[in-house]
């Protein structure tokens, strides 16, 4: 009987501690669970800054170094040269001005002729490209030309200075407050208008930049259809002895435009000067052979 009661004891001790790990094992499951369903919704999000520094790096495009400005911060003095042929120069050149002032610009240096016009047109230089475009249509494009010169470094150099400049145009000013004596005055006066004319210069310098990167400029150059075609058959051999022969008349007008001017003042002086030489021979002859009969007399003979 005691046996008996010793085999179920065990068995219900047996079953209990059964129940207590099937209990831990499944509370282990069960916080294991959520576990990984929070490390899958964390693996997208911590694989998006990694994708981030993926494409920052597969971009190809480096930061600029601490300092300098970006390439969008560049500052760019862009030029431009176009040569035209047209029929009619001073209708083209009518139609530039238009475009011009269509464009916020204005005209600087102008030359124009009835068969050759040059023209200096000024632009922003945000335009530039788009204001070319419109006068290259106004004729046969012959020559286009675009140049860009970098000058953010001068641009740096000069704003760097200029704040070194006023601050030491600030402690001049300073120590002139606090001078007593003439002389000091006198001396932290001269200094500071040293340093305030220099400062002045330094802001001139950044504003001529400025306008320079601010306005571009074209220089536009017109001619006549038939001076282009005369000027493209002047080639080679021919060309050459036609160049020449308009060298020999161009000479020979010169020197007959010479001849002439000194014409009048040949008549004027040159006749009389001439008939004085002829008068003044003219009397030197009858006095020698009246000379030499002279010495042709026969010699006294000599006294006893």
């Amino acid at each position: 009987m005691h046996k008996r009661l010793r085999w179920v004891a065990a068995a219900g001790i047996v079953l209990a501690l059964a129940g207590c790990s099937a209990n831990d094992s499944g509370s282990s499951e069960s916080a294991a669970m959520p576990m990984s369903a929070d490390t899958k919704q964390a693996a997208p999000n911590q694989g998006a800054p990694k994708k981030e520094g993926t494409d920052s790096a597969g971009s190809g495009k480096a930061p600029a170094p601490p300092g300098q400005p970006g390439i969008t911060d560049r500052k760019l003095v862009r030029t431009a040269s176009l040569e035209l042929t047209a029929p009619n120069v001073a209708d083209v050149i009518s139609q530039v001005r238009v475009i011009t002032q269509g464009a916020a610009g204005y005209t600087g240096q102008e030359s124009t002729q009835e068969k050759r016009a040059s023209v200096n047109v000024i632009v922003p230089s945000e335009r530039l490209d788009g204001v070319l475009d419109q006068l290259g249509k106004l004729g046969k494009q012959v020559k286009r030309e675009v140049t860009a010169t970098d000058v953010t470094e001068q641009m740096v150099d000069v704003e760097s200075r200029l704040a070194t400049q006023r601050a030491s145009v600030e402690r001049i000013r300073a120590l002139l407050a606090r001078a007593t004596s003439v002389s000091e005055i006198a001396s932290v006066e001269s200094e500071l208008t040293s340093r305030e004319a220099e400062l002045e210069s330094l802001q001139k310098r950044r504003e001529s930049l400025a306008g320079s990167v601010a306005m571009s400029t074209i220089s536009l150059q017109v001619k006549a259809e038939t001076v282009a075609a005369a000027e493209e058959s002047r080639s080679g051999f021919f060309g050459g002895l036609a160049d020449g022969w308009d060298a020999f008349l161009t000479f020979g007008g010169g020197l007959l435009t010479a001849i002439g001017a000194m014409a009048p003042f040949l008549l004027v002086f040159g006749v009389p000067a001439a008939a004085l030489v002829w008068w003044l021979r003219k009397r030197r002859r009858p006095a020698e052979p009246a000379m030499a009969t002279a010495s042709d007399l026969p010699s006294a003979p000599p006294l006893d």
